[in-house]
C-alpha cells in the first residue's frame, strides 16, 4: 500500500509521480492534480490541460492571459475575427 501525500489515505492502488527529481505518491488523480497542477496567474484555477504561457506566466486560457494584460494570445489563433473575448 502507498499513503497519499495529500489526503493521507493508505490505498493498495496508490501510484507514484516522478517530477523534477522528486517522487510523489497519490491515491487518485484528484489528489495529484491538487498537489501538482499549476495555477492560473489570473483566476487561480488549477490548470489540468495545456494552458497557455506568456511573459513567464501560465494561464488556463487566452481570456485570462488577456485579462492579465497579455495581448499576443488568442483562443482561436487560426481565426482572429472569431475571437469573442473568451
Amino acid at each position: 500500500m502507498g499513503q497519499c501525500e495529500v489526503c493521507g489515505n493508505d490505498y493498495d492502488l496508490a501510484f507514484e509521480v516522478r517530477a523534477q527529481g522528486a517522487v510523489h505518491v497519490f491515491d487518485s488523480f484528484e489528489c495529484a492534480i491538487h498537489r501538482m497542477a499549476p495555477v492560473c496567474n489570473h483566476c487561480g484555477c488549477k490548470i489540468v490541460g495545456h494552458g497557455v504561457q506568456a511573459d513567464q506566466m501560465i494561464f488556463c486560457c487566452a481570456h485570462c492571459a488577456r485579462a492579465a494584460g497579455t495581448t499576443a494570445l488568442r483562443d482561436r489563433a487560426g481565426n482572429s475575427t472569431a475571437d469573442s473575448g473568451g
